[in-house]
């Protein structure tokens, strides 16, 4: 049954907004929230980028029963896995066993900023494999050494482990990484509604019946028009696709880049305005494709936390309930 998330999105939100709305969000109803991992935001009116793993921290604190996930963690440059994989365990325990690890190839966006320029994607495909490799094995316990072509590893451990081995989630865009990382992980994440993607995963994963995770973007507000200025001021990157965001170094280069993409363009790409129908329409097309979970964004929540999370208690989750029934 579809499970329903909220995503703790850094790039808009503070620090103690991001854990205000995770407490919030449980109490809402959803299902698990994600968060991002950023060092800046997407575009600067966005206005935010605290770090997402001392905000998890506060997180499993605010929060008592929801899942928690990265949304995603890229341990191939910004983070050596070692220390992602330490980091996991540590949330792991911290939320006892309520936390998946996502993990991504990353964005020149927020990796350039160690200064070791931005690898072509398939030298990125090679450096994360190694280091999902690295991580897996530190979460297996005893000492790790690894010689690879990217890293090395010299006795690495993990002193502090959960109970339940944290679950690795990656996310996927097209057949190469489908191909690579569906055998090694124990989760799908991508952010198109692709039933190709869902098709190929099932065929190369190890698990049968496995979790497929998507996001959507949704702009939640009583007046439309103020809901569309407001996911075109914020959201308008998201026209680019993922093969091109990955790409671009900063804010001012997402701005350049999306400069012809109108509020209509947005309106037409993400759900704006007070209806629940829209909403409910966009995450069929994620279940119809083959999806388990979504994660749901609301762009610019805090315009109006208290609203939307009410909006999505009352009418939103049941509405979404009745489409896909309770995961809970």
């Amino acid at each position: 049954m579809a499970r329903i998330g909220y995503t703790l999105m850094t790039e808009q939100s503070g620090p103690r907004s991001l854990v205000e709305h995770a407490a919030a969000a449980e109490r809402s109803g959803f299902d698990f929230e994600v968060i991002s991992d950023h060092v800046f935001p997407w575009l600067a009116p966005q206005g935010h980028s605290p770090y997402a793993w001392s905000v998890l921290g506060a997180v499993t604190q605010s929060t008592s029963d929801i899942e928690l996930m990265t949304y995603v963690t890229a341990p191939i440059m910004r983070y050596h896995p070692v220390v992602v994989a330490q980091k996991a365990a540590t949330v792991g325990l911290l939320s006892r066993d309520r936390f998946l690890l996502g993990l991504g190839a990353g964005e020149n966006l927020n990796e350039h900023v160690v200064g070791r320029g931005w690898p072509p994607v398939n030298l990125r495909h090679e450096m994360l494999s190694e280091a999902i490799e690295i991580i897996s094995a530190l979460f297996d316990g005893g000492s790790v050494n690894y010689v690879g072509t990217h890293y090395r590893v010299d006795s690495a451990r993990l002193w502090d482990l959960p109970d339940r081995r944290v679950p690795i989630g990656t996310a996927v865009s097209g057949p190469q990484s489908v191909n690579r990382f569906a055998p090694m992980s124990d989760v799908m994440i991508a952010v198109q509604p692709d039933g190709q993607l869902c098709a190929d995963w099932e065929r190369r994963s190890h698990w049968v019946g496995d979790r497929k995770i998507g996001q959507l973007p949704v702009c939640w507000d009583p007046d439309r028009e103020a809901a569309v200025k407001r996911a075109h001021e914020q959201f308008s990157w998201f026209a680019g696709g993922w093969k091109v965001n990955a790409e671009l170094p900063g804010p001012a280069a997402f701005a350049a880049a999306t400069h012809h993409v109108r509020p209509e363009d947005v309106a037409t790409a993400i759900p704006c305005g007070p209806e629940v129908e829209p909403i409910v329409s966009a995450v069929s097309s994620y279940l119809d494709a083959g999806f388990t979970d979504v994660a749901l964004v609301q762009v610019g929540v805090d315009t109006d936390p208290v609203g939307f999370f009410r909006f999505a208690e009352g009418e939103l989750l049941p509405a979404l309930r009745e489409l896909g029934g309770d995961g809970r």
